[in-house]
């Protein structure tokens, strides 16, 4: 069944060989109200790591990219707004929806340790065929889930399943 449907969207979208690629999401940008007061939330309340501060000055900005401990792809590019269109997505960049998807080893570990430093969670711990999720917000109100999927191993979500879908649909 699985080979018949990635045979389908070859013949919709084009014969494209992806075993012939390496190609990944190395960032996704971040629009933040102030450089500083966006690391001293991700890197001083969630933890993550600061992988990059590097000041542009002819554009009056930084490349500021952060990321979670051993993550070894994903980053996230802290993009401060510039303009009144920019600064309006401050907070809600996917109109209220998830935004983010922040994967642990050890979700009650990491969930203890966010409530205990401030961290708000608008949605209470719970299990889904997928596994143990909350929802919280940063800093600007933008919704995060903080994840563990429950096949040991698996950093992904298994979004392959009907039921899946359809419980990642009810969350949302």
């Amino acid at each position: 069944m699985e080979v018949t449907k990635r045979a389908n969207l070859r013949h919709t979208y084009g014969d494209y060989d992806a075993k012939q690629v390496n190609q990944y999401i190395g960032l996704t940008a971040l629009v933040v109200r102030d450089y500083d007061e966006a690391l001293r939330f991700f890197v001083g309340t969630l933890g993550f790591e600061l992988i990059e501060d590097t000041p542009i000055a002819e554009q009056n900005k930084r490349w500021v990219v952060v990321a979670p401990p051993g993550a070894k792809e994903s980053r996230l590019l802290l993009a401060r707004a510039v303009g009144d269109e920019q600064a309006a997505r401050v907070g809600n960049q996917t109109g209220g929806r998830i935004f983010l998807f922040l994967c642990t080893d050890d979700f009650w570990r990491d969930y203890h340790a966010l409530v205990a430093k401030g961290v708000v969670f608008v949605r209470e711990p719970r299990d889904e065929p997928y596994g143990t999720v909350a929802v919280f917000q940063d800093l600007y109100g933008n919704l995060w889930d903080l994840i563990q999927h429950h096949r040991p191993g698996d950093s992904e979500p298994n979004f392959n399943t009907a039921s899946a879908r359809s419980s990642a649909r009810m969350i949302r």
